[in-house]
């Protein structure tokens, strides 16, 4: 059985959870202290360093240096010398900002190039001993859980093959449902293949790849599941996909393409070679090597066993570690509803209320799936993130950090329609010119559901001013194809001309007359 990967200084220990509104367990903090991951990878090292280790992991700092460990490494089965030169100067950069920003719980993995490099142990044994940190050599397969549990921490519903390409190997992991089923770790990462592939013996470089992935019996499951693509060079993919069909919103997690679409654009990047790379935006040129070759894997992969979807991934290995660490029970928390209550705990006039507009706005959609009660859920919770902003620039400035926040837990369309939805909730309609970019992305019914959330929250916000406690006694109700706003005697002083406008505006959305009934 494999150890959990150690951090260089002690864990902290977790906090206990509290209640908050009577809807279950919130994090808070759950370990304290700044978090951060150190990957030392085949073909980059990068350091993220996280706010705390918590069920949210957000990113104070996040950089990479690519500095090829692994490069060549097919002729000699040692660590490149160049890289290890490199390596060791941005490992001593990292340090001192791990250092400099306190972090209290460094965790430092080495995977594929130093794990089977015959000088991988020497090479770790002088980065303890000029660091100080203790660096753990991950075994492919640990590698792979690693991953998917990353994948799990920002999509805890997954259900397909989670593939990482690194630099140095391919980990595959078959999730169910978010169960953790086979995994596997293969030498098919493109600093692997470069070798094989600079001689020029393409066949040969595909039989070796289709001949691994062959090996897998189980990847037939794959068929017409989603797959999650995770690792730099894929991502790149991503960004060059984005770039070439006019993609507008451009956010790499959670971004999907269909299996047999992306197939033949994967072909596409492999006709057009470096220097049709090159003139892609927003690709690395240190990724221009390695690149056709992922490619051509993912090509591979896709046209062997029919993913329904590619689905790419920003959380991976390091997420997945500080995942990992955390006990059940903050693990099993929603990342989306968490995410909001921490944007709203610091953003909010008042305290957090949004189970209670969540529990008010409930009769307004009497056929709403789970998923989509989820983003309703988080719209209510952020309903009141842009108080501090000029009135002008309420609704703008709300849409525009919903839809760009890097929080986990939803994917484009979600996105987009709880961004619609505080749009709404500040100026009352969705017809700014800024959700042009939403409307591209979803359908007709979904904008008009975000736009009866929003004028919904907008006629809370005006009743109660912001203030928690009132709602819960004043419910709407739909009866007979009328809406009724219920208000009692103690909260009558509470109605005036705006909220009568407000309740109408919401009448006119959902297309039913509405009126103030006695409570």
């Amino acid at each position: 059985m494999q150890a959990k990967p150690t951090s260089a200084e002690p864990l902290p220990q977790a906090n206990d959870a509290r209640e908050v509104g009577g809807t279950g367990a919130r994090s808070v903090a759950a370990q304290k202290g700044r978090s951060g991951v150190l990957d030392i990878g085949s073909n980059s090292i990068r350091l993220v360093v996280y706010d705390r280790h918590d069920r949210v992991l957000l990113p104070l700092f996040n950089e990479k240096a690519l500095c090829g460990l692994g490069k060549g490494m097919n002729g000699h089965r040692r660590l490149s010398e160049e890289g290890v030169r490199s390596a060791f100067d941005n490992l001593a950069r990292f340090a001192a900002i791990a250092r400099a920003m306190e972090v209290s719980s460094l965790f430092v993995l080495a995977t594929a190039a130093v794990r089977d490099a015959e000088n991988g142990p020497d090479f770790v044994a002088e980065v303890e001993k000029r660091l100080g940190f203790k660096v753990t050599i991950l075994s492919g397969e640990e590698e792979a859980r690693l991953s998917a549990m990353g994948v799990l921490c920002a999509m805890p519903q997954a259900d397909g093959v989670v593939g990482d390409m690194g630099g140095g190997s391919l980990e595959l992991v078959d999730l169910r449902l978010g169960a953790v089923g086979h995994q596997v770790t293969l030498p098919l990462g493109p600093l692997r293949l470069g070798e094989l592939a600079d001689s020029g013996n393409r066949k040969k470089l595909i039989s070796t790849i289709d001949a691994h992935l062959a090996s897998l019996p189980w990847l037939s499951g794959l068929k017409g599941r989603p797959f999650y693509a995770v690792g730099g060079a894929w991502r790149s993919i991503a960004k060059a996909h984005m770039e070439l069909t006019g993609y507008p919103l451009h956010i790499l997690h959670e971004y999907r393409i269909d299996g047999t679409a992306l197939a033949g654009f994967l072909g596409r990047l492999q006709r057009i070679g470096k220097s049709g790379l090159k003139s892609i935006s927003g690709i690395s040129k240190r990724r221009l090597d390695t690149i056709p070759l992922a490619s051509l894997v993912l090509q591979r992969l896709i046209l062997m066993s029919a993913p329904s979807v590619v689905v790419f991934s920003a959380y991976g290995l390091r997420e997945g570690c500080l995942y990992d660490q955390l006990p059940p029970e903050i693990q099993a928390l929603d990342p989306l509803i968490e995410a909001a209550h921490e944007i709203a705990d610091v953003s909010g006039r008042f305290l957090p209320h949004g189970e209670e507009l969540l529990d008010w706005t409930t009769p307004l959609f009497p056929e709403e799936a789970p998923q989509q009660r989820r983003l309703r859920h988080a719209a209510c919770i952020l309903s009141d993130m842009a108080w501090t902003e000029h009135p002008d620039y309420r609704a703008e400035n709300a849409f525009w950090k919903v839809l760009r926040a890097p929080i986990p837990g939803f994917d484009h369309a979600g996105r987009c329609f709880v961004a619609l939805a505080l749009m709404a909730r500040y100026v009352g309609h969705v017809d700014l010119k800024a959700a042009e970019t939403a409307k591209q992305l979803i359908d007709k019914d979904l904008v008009q559901q975000a736009l009866i959330l929003g004028v919904a929250l907008r006629l809370a916000h005006t009743f109660t001013g912001g203030a928690p406690g009132i709602l819960p006694a004043t419910p709407l109700r739909v009866i007979a194809g009328k809406l009724f706003f219920t208000v009692t005697e103690t909260h009558e002083a509470l109605l005036g001309d705006v909220v009568q406008r407000r309740l109408e505006s919401l009448g006119s959305v959902l297309g039913q007359p509405a009126e103030v009934s006695a409570g």
